[in-house]
């Protein structure tokens, strides 16, 4: 991804939050070189747990097609004593008709909810042994508590307001419908280091291209700040 295209698509989130009348916290505001303003040491957990920007797309080179927009707002460590905290929550902007490609983790149990805009279109599978799609086994899944059983790769509409749980190991993908949408996710831990397993070879993390200045530091690039 180009630099400007991260650069603008923060922006552009910024935006949005604010036209959801959402506020964020003071990390998610700090441009890089207001980053390089503060005491750093006061700031190890932001760092530490990659709170903050994450903007992908998944390796594929086509964001508008392919991408996501995440502001990681809090977040835990497995097997932490330092970061001990169990859970995570991240805010989602998901473009209209942008996909999210087929993943699963291992650990994290989520929660992802359509808080406005368009419509959360989202497909499930099992995962086999063999990290493949299961393409016979039924999928019984809660939307909201509300119990509905699913065919492999049967399309889940998710309006605004509705959320569903997603259970380990089962693979899943989504896109946006009619509007962008306001996504969130309600998980346990999150490790985007080690816990997607992408059913397609791809990236987790974006890899930039350097054609502009950076305004807004990613999650994954704060070592900038110590170097």
């Amino acid at each position: 991804m180009k630099r400007s295209l991260i650069n603008y698509s923060i922006d552009k989130a910024h935006a949005v939050a604010e036209s959801f009348r959402l506020c964020l916290p003071d990390f998610a505001c700090f441009t890089a070189a207001a980053w390089r303003q503060q005491p750093l040491a006061e700031w190890q957990e932001v760092m530490d747990l990659q709170l903050g920007w994450d903007i992908t797309d998944f390796g594929r080179g086509n964001f508008s097609a392919t991408g996501l927009t995440l502001l990681t707002l809090r977040n835990g460590a497995l097997h932490s004593t330092r970061y001990p905290k169990p859970y995570a929550e991240k805010m989602l902007q998901i473009q209209q008709d942008q996909h999210t490609p087929w993943h699963f983790h291992t650990h994290k149990m989520e929660d992802i909810v359509n808080r406005g805009g368009g419509e959360l279109c989202m497909q499930f599978a099992w995962s086999t042994e063999d990290n493949q799609l299961d393409q016979q086994r039924t999928i019984e899944i809660a939307v909201d508590g509300h119990r509905r059983l699913l065919r492999p790769a049967q399309t889940l509409v998710l309006k605004p307001g509705q959320g569903v749980c997603l259970p380990r190991r089962l693979y899943h993908r989504f896109w946006a419908e009619k509007a962008l949408v306001l996504g969130w996710e309600i998980s346990t831990v999150n490790d985007d280091r080690q816990d997607n397993h992408f059913l397609e070879a791809g990236a987790r993390y974006a890899s930039v291209e350097e054609n502009e200045p950076v305004k807004w530091l990613l999650c994954n690039e704060y070592q900038r700040l110590v170097v």
